[in-house]
């Protein structure tokens, strides 16, 4: 899973990358005009937006995101703990409000609480699909009982081809997704995963689920 990191202090940004990064990828954006041009690749499962960053405020850059119908779940983290500053956020499209200095465990607790709300998970990590199982504490897939063997990514990409079913994703939002911008490797390894992934997924009789959008992306549905 994936974070993007609001935040202009750059100490304080690496601080929070810190407390999150064994649980979560993470990338970072140091002004708001920045922030908005990651968001909008929509390849985050949630946002930590600072408050009081330049070129456009927090506020500016929620109100931005929810206008152009980006319902990535935001969680505000500032320094700014009047309660007009927290109706305010929330009624810009916050989906919640930490005060720092944040606890650590809190910070976790809150943005896996976003994710499951946002996923329609409140239990077990699963993702279902008519039959179709991901485990995503053990990484394990099956298919009406059947383990299906993915590698590595492949389950990652199936993972986040659900999540996103009905809805067109192009090669270069899975690779950012999944692999991150800063890799040394191509777009063409997705095309590369999918394959495989196919394949793993014909032996159960789900490959007709993934799509190929020529010259664009993929499907699932």
């Amino acid at each position: 899973m994936k974070i993007l990191i609001i935040e202009d202090d750059k100490i304080l940004a690496r601080t929070i990358e810190q407390c999150i990064k064994n649980e979560y990828d993470v990338d970072k954006a140091y002004d708001g005009e920045e922030g908005i041009l990651y968001a909008k690749q929509e390849i985050y499962d949630a946002i930590i937006l600072d408050l009081m960053i330049p070129i456009m405020n927090g506020y500016e850059v929620l109100s931005t995101l929810r206008n152009e119908k980006i319902f990535t779940p935001v969680l505000i983290l500032t320094a700014k703990d009047g309660l007009e500053d927290k109706l305010k956020g929330f009624k810009m499209g916050a989906d919640d409000y930490l005060t720092k200095p944040f606890n650590r465990e809190e910070l976790l607790a809150r943005i896996g609480a976003l994710i499951r709300r946002a996923s329609g998970n409140y239990g077990e990590k699963i993702i279902e699909f008519k039959g179709l199982v991901l485990d995503l504490n053990s990484r394990k897939a099956t298919a009406n009982g059947i383990e299906i063997l993915l590698q590595g990514k492949q389950f990652d990409m199936l993972e986040y081809l659900i999540n996103s079913k009905n809805t067109i994703i192009t090669k270069d939002q899975i690779f950012d997704k999944i692999w991150g911008f800063d890799s040394e490797t191509t777009t063409n390894v997705v095309e590369v995963y999918a394959s495989g992934l196919r394949k793993e997924l014909k032996k159960v009789g789900y490959d007709h689920y993934l799509k190929t959008i020529r010259g664009v992306g993929y499907i699932w549905g």
